[in-house]
């Protein structure tokens, strides 16, 4: 049979296969290594995965690429990202090194109101121009699927900019981008006292001009649904506010997600495993109660550490926990302008192994197929498996674990999507 390309002589091909759901447990530990492995690619997909010589007597190709002494892997999933936004916040990245605390810094105007400022300024192509790098950056440290929420909006016109944003770079960059709604991030200053106020307009304005806009826009390439989120968090959304706008989005169509246990335990979990939430992000303070009921449900879990290590923090969330308790875990960047200006999900894959005691093959999966699944997409993305789209990665090394056993510089050779090389 021809098809249109063919990898050979992958020294590992790493294919991350998970056909039943995301991994959990022991499963963590299998990233369905090949030795001497190839794949054969057509219109886009992956028809066929196995050994060269399998692929070799079975296909030829229009093109054939050799990856002899590379290693060959899955696309990273970032599942969790506010990558959208204007200006930055440097000065606070000086205010945090001399002591003052993430809620201080908000507190005094700092934190996502100062993002706020800069992003309503902001129109459409100003936040397509500053998006593209940070964007591209992703791409080239191997990243081929990006979450991305609004919320530095905080009033319907601004969030209705930034979803507009987001839709326009999918359609001009090659990254697949999957859109949240995020209007409950933060109180804006002129509902400060009045949050109920705030989830007023969320929940009674924000959400049905979402839907309106939603309705216009073409199907996502994934099948992606718009997601809703909200930041469960002292300070910010109660559970009870945050269940009020979850289902507030899900009655309109819109999957809940949910910031939850980055500071204090508000029972954010609980709440997204009653909501059938498709994930449950951050898990700092999580307690063992919710984590036996996350490890019972289809929830993933999505722990974020560059967030701690920028921060200076010396606790992370319990990652080896949540595993070992059988919840499906993945990590992400965070990048957003504040608490992790990062881009790179093989640094988060680093500072996972090390801070959280995570094993290269589990923070290999929880950065592919539990990222694809943390965002529904697990069926289209995030392992090279048949019939899924040929997002695949060409490391510039023999052993996968090198991707969190070397930090600082970036393995990535070359970036295939949809079978189109974007990168090398």
């Amino acid at each position: 049979m021809k098809v249109d390309v063919i990898i050979k002589n992958a020294d590992q091909l790493v294919t991350c296969a998970s056909p039943d759901g995301p991994k959990r447990g022991l499963a963590m530990l299998d990233v369905g290594e090949i030795q001497n492995g190839a794949l054969a690619i057509e219109e886009g997909d992956i028809v066929a995965v196995g050994n060269t010589g399998e692929i070799m007597s079975a296909y030829t190709a229009r093109e054939e690429l050799d990856a002899s002494g590379k290693v060959v892997c899955p696309g990273f999933v970032d599942p969790h990202t506010h990558v959208v936004y204007a200006g930055d916040r440097i000065a606070e990245f000086e205010m945090r090194i001399r002591g003052q605390s993430y809620v201080e810094i908000m507190e005094s105007g700092g934190g996502i109101l100062s993002s706020m400022r800069a992003t309503r300024a902001a129109p459409v192509g100003q936040l397509v121009a500053e998006t593209r790098p940070r964007l591209d950056s992703m791409l080239a440290l191997g990243t081929t699927t990006v979450e991305i929420k609004t919320g530095y909006g905080l009033d319907t016109r601004s969030e209705l900019t930034m979803l507009q944003a987001i839709a326009d770079l999918s359609v001009s960059h090659p990254l697949d981008l999957i859109a949240t709604f995020l209007g409950a991030h933060s109180v804006p200053p002129e509902y400060a006292g009045q949050t109920e106020a705030y989830v007023d307009l969320v929940v009674e304005e924000m959400l049905p001009a979402v839907k309106t806009w939603s309705d216009k826009q073409p199907p996502h390439a994934l099948g992606a649904p718009l997601f809703c989120d909200v930041f469960c968090e002292a300070n910010v959304f109660s559970r009870e506010q945050s269940k009020r706008v979850l289902q507030a989005g899900q009655m309109l169509g819109f999957p809940a997600k949910i910031h939850a246990d980055e500071f204090e335990n508000l029972g954010g979990v609980s709440l997204a495993v009653e909501l059938g939430a498709i994930s449950v992000d951050h898990l700092d303070v999580t307690p063992s109660h919710e984590v036996a009921q996350l490890a019972q449900s289809d929830t993933v879990g999505v722990v974020l550490p560059a967030v701690n290590f920028n921060l200076g923090s010396h606790h992370f969330a319990d990652a080896r926990a949540l595993i070992d308790a059988g919840v499906a875990l993945a990590l992400s960047t965070d990048i957003n302008p504040g608490s992790a200006p990062c881009p790179s999900m093989p640094l988060v894959m680093a500072l996972a192994c090390r801070y959280q005691h995570l094993l290269p093959a589990e923070a290999l999966n929880a950065s592919t197929i539990n990222a694809a699944h943390a965002l529904g997409v697990g069926h289209k993305v995030g392992s090279l498996e048949v019939g899924k789209q040929a997002d695949l990665l060409i490391v510039d090394c023999n052993d996968y674990r090198h991707l969190a056993y070397q930090f600082g510089g970036n393995l990535v050779e070359r970036v295939m999507k949809r079978s189109r090389f974007v990168k090398g």
